[in-house]
Formats: structure tokens, sequence, C-alpha cells
């Protein structure tokens, strides 16, 4: 009679068991339909999703980012991470099958003879030989296995969307890096041309003064804009051995050159100028990452409201068991067997439990502010990128327009200046102006670079 109401209880809790634990439910995001500078909706987005192998153009630039895929420091922890919630992920699965174990052992006791067998002239030496096997099998009533199982697979897809997260910042800072130290290149080689120019200029200069058609003051302003060109270019080679030094690190080298050259006008597959979809934020590796790590930390909500409910646990054990060692393999004598079951109800734990469940419900929320802060970083990151690619496209072209202007300007100021027509200052400020309006050109340029790969890490890289 006690059985049948002890299964009947049992088939209850079973049923009851679906109710604890909620599962994940995405939180409401109430995304805008588009980004804030984005002019049009395109939903193709074949376009955005392509492998960023496919994004970069320069082979030197793909060769970079190769080496740092195998040897990356940041990457490589990445991956032994993935390796860690793998095999977390497979113990948590063995936890719905019972735990077993087998043990052989013997056991000699001799009382002494002040002790009650002694006394009363009993048998003071008792001898005991047991091989048995165990089985402890704990029933998931309430689900928990279920949420350490979601917990566990949450935690190792978050790790593989961490990787990723990790190749999308490597491949934009190589490409950052090395577009800017070609930018370096190309500004160094306008510094030397000016202070070519320069040379020249204080040749002229000297001539003149010599023949009494200059004076000394503008002899030693020549000399000083010379100076001031000396100390750009060796600001620019610091620049580029510092920059060498940071792309080494990145791809796990020791410092080195690094071998690069432009290979030509376009070094990126295009990208649409408008019309990215809101959708694309949840290919972003990080805000997915966010996403997972909610799941996680639903599951373990689950499973700290399970550990306030009875356990119910079966253990079984049997082999064979004798007090001499000639018949302790005599079967069916030796056998022998034990079943046992019974329900653990915590009752007084010190609040404990309580407490780490409300923790749990704490932390699930902290979670849910933290996706939707990286959702909201995201669609920032976005918006501030398509309008940097708008504005820095326009600053390029009347950079352009004034270089043009200030060179065809130059030219004719030295023409006037060896007439006599114009002083030497008109020359040195036209050769200033012509410097820092190359310079601002070339930083342009490689700022429209920056700006592409900036959009393509803030739309999620291409990771798939």
């Amino acid at each position: 009679m006690y059985t049948r109401y002890f299964a009947i209880w049992i088939c209850l809790l079973l049923v009851v068991s679906c109710k604890v634990g909620k599962d994940y439910q995405r939180p409401k995001l109430d995304l805008p339909e588009k980004y804030r500078n984005d002019t049009d909706i395109n939903n193709d987005t074949s376009a955005l999703s392509q492998n960023p192998r496919d994004f970069f153009k320069n082979k030197y630039l793909l060769g970079l980012i190769d080496t740092a895929f195998e040897k990356n420091s940041d990457l490589l922890l990445a991956v032994q991470n993935i390796a860690l919630a793998e095999s977390a992920l497979g113990t948590v699965k063995l936890n719905y099958l019972p735990e077993i174990n087998a043990q052989i052992n013997s056991r000699y006791t001799k009382a002494s003879q002040n002790s009650s067998s002694g006394q009363a002239g009993g048998n003071r030496e008792i001898k005991d030989f047991n091989a048995s096997a165990a089985l402890t099998w704990s029933i998931d009533i309430w689900g928990k296995i279920k949420r350490e199982k979601e917990e566990a697979l949450a935690s190792y897809l978050q790790s593989q969307e961490v990787r990723k997260a990790v190749q999308t910042k490597l491949v934009a800072d190589i490409a950052k890096g090395y577009y800017n130290l070609l930018m370096l290149d190309e500004q160094l080689e306008i510094a030397n041309r000016s202070k070519v120019l320069s040379d020249s200029t204080l040749a002229i200069m000297k001539i003149q003064y010599k023949v009494g058609d200059a004076n000394i003051l503008g002899i030693k302003q020549e000399e000083a804009q010379l100076n001031e060109n000396k100390i750009l270019i060796s600001q620019i080679e610091q620049s580029i051995s510092i920059q060498e030094n940071a792309l080494n690190v990145l791809c796990g080298k020791y410092t080195g050159v690094i071998t690069r050259k432009v290979e030509g006008n376009s070094e990126f597959v295009s990208i649409p100028v408008e019309g990215y979809p809101v959708s694309l934020l949840a290919s972003r590796p990080d805000i997915k990452a966010a996403e997972l790590s909610l799941r996680a930390s639903n599951a373990r909500v689950g499973i700290q409201q399970a550990a306030m409910y009875p356990a119910l646990n079966i253990s079984a054990e049997g082999g064979l068991n004798s007090l001499t060692s000639s018949n302790w393999f005599s079967i069916p004598a030796s056998l022998f067997g034990t079943l046992a079951g019974g329900i653990t109800q915590p009752i007084f734990n010190k609040g404990r439990l309580k407490a780490q469940y409300a923790q749990a419900k704490v932390e699930r929320e902290k979670e849910v502010i933290r996706f939707r802060q990286a959702v909201i970083d995201g669609y920032a990151q976005v918006s501030n990128a398509l309008k940097n690619k708008e504005e820095i496209n326009k600053q390029f072209i009347f950079a352009e327009s004034r270089e043009e202007a200030l060179e065809e300007g130059i030219t004719s100021t030295q023409l006037l200046f060896k007439a006599g027509t114009v002083t030497y200052l008109d020359i040195i400020t036209v050769q200033s102006a012509y410097l820092q309006s190359s310079l601002q050109r070339v930083q342009l340029y490689t700022n429209k670079a920056l700006a592409d790969i900036e959009l393509y890490y803030a739309l999620g890289g291409g990771w798939q």
C-alpha cells in the first residue's frame, strides 16, 4: 500500500517538474527599422556576409592575417577556451547516466583478549572478503540536469562566438595597422620631397645672397623650414618602426620589418554605400556571445531553483562476499545484493539555497541589461561608421582639390621667386602649406580605407 502511494507521489513530482525553470526568451529590443545615417533599406544581405578573405585584396595583408591566425596569443587562448567548454559540455551530458564503481577489498580484524569477544571465549579473528559493484543514480525530477546541459551548451557556443569576435577584431586591427603603415610610407616620401625642395630653395637663396638679392634673415628662415622637414622625417620614421612592432606583436612574431606594398586603387571589395539592414546586428559575434551568456544565466536560475526541491536518489550494490578466501568466489553461495531509494528535501541550510536562487535571478537581469547594451552599442557603431564613410569621402575630395591648387601655386611661386617678383616669405608659406596639404590628403586617403574596415567590422566581419 505504501509502495503504491510512494509511486503516485513520484509520478506527481515528475509531472510538476516541467514547471521548474523558464525556457529562454529573447528580451524585447525595439530595434529601429534602419540605422540613423542609412538612407535606404536593402534586404539583400549577400554582399555583406562574405568571407573576409574575399574582402581584402592586398596579398601582403592577407599574409599577415594568416600568420596572426596561427600565432596570435589572444586567438590561441580563445581556441583553448573552446576546448574547455566542449569538455564541460561532454561531462554534463553524462549526468543523465548512473554512476557505477567497482571495488575489491578484504579485511582482517583480531580482537584483544580483554575485549568482549576475548572474554567470552569467542573467535577473536574475523576475516571478510568482498567484491562488488555499486550504482548511484540521481533522478532528474526537476530538470536540473537539463538546465545544466543548457548552460554548458550556451557556454560552449559562447566560447565559439568569442573566438569569432577575437578573429574579427584581430583582422580589423591588422588591417588598420597595415594601411596606417602604407600611409606613413607615403608621408615619408612627401616629407623627403619637401626636404629636397627646401634644399633647392635654400641653395637659390644663398646664391641670391652672394649677389645681394637676398638677406641673411631669409636664409635663416629657410634653414628653419629645412630643419622642420628633418624633424618631420624623423618623427615619421619613428612612427613606422612603432607601427611595424605593433603589427608583429599582433601576428605573434618578434619585431622586424613588415613587407608591404600598395596593390592598386582598389584595396577592398566594394561594400554597398547604403542599405544596411538592422537585422545584420544579429550576425555580430560579440552580440551573439552576449545573448548566449544570457541563455547560460537563465539556465543557472533553473539550476538554483531545482536545488531547493527534493532530490530522488537510487543506489544499488551487488557482488560476492565471504568470510574465507577459499569460497570467496563460490556462486551462488557468496552472492549478495542491496537496493535502496530515498528522497532528500533541504529543510534548514541558513537560507543559502534561497539566497543563491535570488542571486541567480539578479545575475540574469544583469545579463539582460548587458545584452541590450551590446545591441545598442552595435547599432551606434554601424551608424557612426556610415557617417564616417560619408563625410571622409567628402573631405578627401576637398583635400585633393586643395593639394592640386597649392601644387600649381608652388610652381608659380618658384618661378616668380627666381625672377625676384615674390619674397622668400611667400615661397616658405606656400611650401609649408603644400607640405601640410599633401600630408592631410594622404591621411584622408588612409581614413577612407579605415572607414571601410570599421564599417566591415561594425557589421560583424562576415564570419560564418
